[in-house]
């Protein structure tokens, strides 16, 4: 009979939330090389490069691959032959093991994990408790495989309870666009059929956390109907041209993982979760030797790549910068922006907007006039840091505050991730402002612009706090001009006539 102690399972816990926040998977780096090989969009290749540049930063410097540093997933399977020596529940002593990691000193983690959420929504302060399946089995070991979703990717999961005679195929060619880009594509697609509706969602989740092989299945040709889907979804998904960050592209997803179970006759349940950039995830084994050990990878992994925003970029002074100015960007123009800006995401958008309902003013020292706002919400520095990696979230959850904003305050041009909705196209085009996009995945790249940070408002809202930035050629690309041109409707069009070999259009039709 193996004995698990209780400081093993909290420590190895915390050691490999700690790992996956800095290391991507190997697998998942060299699918992204190769796609990054091959890609013939310049806006794709561009995004993807910074990817790639920033998940090697992070290894090097032992610092977040994103800013959102996830919700935590585990899966434990429990061998019936274990004996414990704790005196902790197994759940306390898994959310034992995520507070530590998410406050350790020396690579501080974003807490993002909001008590009651239909409530006040208040911040836990240490990203638990952890959301955990637990499955008793045959055996004398603890197996423990663990994800930290971020948030972006998990907004985009879907579900449906199809006809048994409804193509699957067909229901994801049809969802997939409709999530956007806000998943941070290239990335995995996790899908779960059959079982209810609950399981099928928990098996797309664990569909996530495994290895990219579709190539070696390609290689060696499908020997079941699951394994048929992957190859014919990874295709036809593919085909979509949405690209790495919506931009247009010949890879969007890098592969796609299916898990089943047996379902009621009457049923065809299907759920699909996106993993995104931020892929993290690690599997171990206790058994009663120790904490795991997980073994840091080769900086040789990861392939030499060079990225500087070219000639062509234009130099923006933030300081100083013009309505006519943002007038003259042009969609899918490569910026370089420096000088202030402030920050707000959710939390702080939805206080500005009850301020405004009850005729109050905005905070002292907050002034969105003629200025920009990065939806961002940072992690914590640490050391000589100004601020910990800082990546853009997902514009769309701000759609229904950009009229007000723009109307009300001056606000000149957004900054975050994703395409913008119609009700926010439409006022960025009414009010002659812009959105600009940064690269969802490359956080820690991007905090190296950021030359100074300091809260200005809310700050009681944690990282959702009101912060002013001062950036030094911080690259962004114009996403939606003062027209309401968007290249997430432009670029995935031109990509997806490209691979189905229809003539690309040079004027409207």
């Amino acid at each position: 009979m193996t004995t698990i102690r209780q400081d093993d399972v909290i420590q190895s816990v915390a050691d490999a939330l700690q790992y996956i926040s800095y290391y991507h998977p190997k697998d998942f780096v060299q699918a992204v090389t190769a796609a990054y090989e091959r890609e013939e969009s310049q806006a794709a290749r561009d995004a993807m490069a910074q990817i790639l540049i920033n998940s090697r930063m992070c290894a090097e410097g032992r610092r977040p691959i994103c800013q959102d540093t996830g919700i935590v997933t585990v899966f434990l399977r429990i061998g019936m032959g274990v004996r414990w020596d704790a005196t902790m529940s197994v759940e306390d002593m898994v959310n034992e093991g995520v507070r530590r990691a998410y406050t350790h000193q020396d690579n501080v983690l974003r807490a993002s994990v909001l008590q009651d959420p239909a409530g006040a929504r208040r911040n836990s302060g240490d990203n638990t408790p952890a959301v955990i399946h637990m499955e008793v089995v045959p055996g004398d070991t603890v197996e423990v495989e663990l994800a930290a979703k971020g948030g972006g990717s998990e907004a985009k999961a879907k579900f449906a309870m199809l006809n048994p005679s409804d193509s699957i195929v067909d229901w994801v060619l049809k969802t997939v666009p409709t999530m956007g880009a806000g998943w941070c594509p290239p990335g995995i697609l996790g899908i779960g059929i059959g079982g209810t509706a609950e399981k099928a969602m928990v098996q797309a989740k664990e569909a996530c956390m495994e290895s990219i092989d579709i190539h070696e299945l390609r290689e060696r040709g499908p020997s079941s109907k699951a394994e048929e889907l992957r190859l014919e979804i990874f295709d036809r998904v593919n085909e979509l041209g949405i690209g790495a960050q919506g931009l247009g592209g010949l890879t969007t997803v890098l592969d796609v993982k299916i898990k089943d179970y047996p379902t009621h006759a009457a049923n065809l349940p299907v759920a699909m979760i996106p993993n995104c950039a931020a892929t993290r995830h690690a599997h171990f084994v206790l058994d009663g030797t120790g904490p795991a050990e997980l073994t840091p990878p080769s900086l040789d992994d990861w392939p030499e790549i060079t990225w500087d925003a070219g000639d062509s970029a234009r130099r923006v002074n933030l300081d100083t910068v013009t309505r006519e100015e943002v007038a003259s960007w042009q969609p899918g123009e490569t910026l370089l922006l420096s000088g202030k800006m402030l920050t707000g995401r959710d939390a702080a958008h939805k206080r500005i907007a009850d301020l405004f309902a009850r005729g109050e003013a905005l905070p002292e020292g907050v002034d969105f006039n003629n200025r920009f706002i990065y939806y961002v919400g940072p992690v914590d520095p640490v050391r000589d840091e100004v601020v910990g990696p800082a990546g853009p979230t997902t514009a769309t959850r701000m759609d229904k505050f950009t009229g007000q904003m723009l109307e009300r305050t001056g606000l000149l041009g957004m900054i975050g991730k994703a395409e913008r909705g119609p009700e926010a196209v439409q006022a960025i085009r009414d009010n002659q402002a812009v959105y600009l996009m940064a690269v969802g995945g490359a956080a820690y790249l991007v905090s190296k612009a950021i030359r100074t940070s300091r809260v200005v408002a809310f700050e009681d809202l944690g990282m959702e706090a009101i912060h002013e930035f001062e950036v030094e050629d911080m690259p962004v690309t114009v996403a939606v001009d003062a027209a309401g041109q968007s290249v997430h409707d432009t670029g995935p069009r031109e990509w997806r006539d490209r691979i189905a070999g229809i003539p690309v259009r040079t004027e409207p039709a």
